[in-house]
């Protein structure tokens, strides 16, 4: 369960029982049969039949694999990238949620952290109360800090620091927000690290009212409560798809979580308090920038995707941007880490 008091949830994960490999939560309908409870699923077009199911879920597209297979060792996680003013950067910033962090450490996760070498890395969807997590976690060199919810194998946060925070709090403030893991804050000398795993509105928008009229409107005033006492930077899995541009099929998913006309007004109203997009201001116009797939119908494989992973900063951090980048080709969750390079 989340800890009562925020400073004693600033915990570093030194030891904790290794535990299996991350198994979703499920609930039985009321024909008996099992139906996952996994988030990271919800936010993907609904089963249809015929064309439209085609054309929602990305089976109709014929074209050949655009994302081929690639360790790691064959990727280049180099970058020299620069302010508009040329300053190099100087604050790398990774986020990725990991669909479950028992299943993620076994498909060997850490090592993704030795081969980026963030300053901070944050995770979403750990699906692990703090006291099952795997001392496994541990990475020499970070601080590991860690949010969970009431439900067990439901949400969750982490994040890792190479320079201990100032102070670490969890939650929003708001004990009916607060019951899920989803947020955890990080107080530098020059910046608020905020990492969020935002509601998912939920198979037939079971919690779109929550999340547009409840949650979006208390979580943008603690971000704007935040940017006035210094620049904020946040990172996460957003559950949303903003623009057309940022999912494969926006005509046939404007009634699915994650693209329905009021979670999109919720993140154009946070941006209008003062945020940006860090990669839609660099790349505004870029398609297929997408950094969550669904498992089925080989949809990673033809790059049929949403972006649903954001790193959202300060309107007056805009001049420190030096480069935001998806590292679609990581493996080991349906979404992909994407990189935040910062001049601070």
């Amino acid at each position: 369960m989340p800890p009562k008091s925020k400073k004693k949830a600033a915990k570093e994960v030194v030891d904790a029982d290794a535990a299996a490999a991350e198994e979703p939560p499920v609930k039985k309908t009321k024909k008996g049969k099992k139906d996952e409870a996994d988030e990271g699923e919800e936010a993907t077009p609904k089963k249809g039949k015929g064309k439209k199911k085609d054309e929602e879920n990305g089976d109709g597209d014929k074209k050949k694999v655009v994302i081929p297979t690639m360790t790691l060792d064959e990727q280049d996680f180099s970058c020299s990238a620069k302010t508009k003013d040329g300053l190099d950067w100087n604050l790398k910033i990774s986020s990725w949620n990991i669909n479950g962090i028992r299943a993620w450490l076994g498909k060997e996760g850490t090592a993704y952290i030795e081969k980026e070498a963030p300053d901070v890395f944050c995770v979403q969807e750990t699906k692990c109360s703090l006291e099952k997590m795997p001392d496994t976690v541990n990475v020499d060199g970070y601080h590991a800090y860690w949010s969970s919810g009431d439900t067990e194998g439901y949400a969750g946060t982490g994040m890792y620091c190479k320079t201990k925070p100032i102070e670490v709090t969890y939650g929003i403030g708001e004990s009916k927000h607060d019951k899920e893991g989803r947020v955890i804050t990080a107080e530098f000398e020059k910046f608020y690290m905020v990492t969020a795993y935002i509601p998912n509105s939920g198979r037939g928008l079971t919690r779109l009212n929550y999340r547009t009229k409840e949650w979006d409107v208390a979580f943008q005033d603690y971000m704007k409560k935040l940017d006035d006492k210094k620049p904020v930077i946040l990172c996460g899995d957003l559950n949303v798809a903003h623009l057309d541009i940022d999912l494969k099929n926006p005509k046939t998913n404007k009634k699915t979580a994650g693209f329905t006309p009021q979670e999109r007004e919720g993140f154009t109203n946070l941006l209008n308090e003062g945020f940006v997009d860090s990669f839609r201001l660099l790349y505004p116009e870029q398609e297929g920038a997408y950094t969550f797939w669904a498992y089925f119908m080989n949809n990673r494989s033809k790059d049929v995707g949403w972006r649903l992973d954001y790193s959202v900063i300060s309107e007056r951090l805009k001049d420190n941007l030096c480069d935001n980048i998806i590292r679609k080709f990581v493996q080991g969750s349906d979404h992909c880490p994407i990189i935040l390079l910062l001049n601070l």
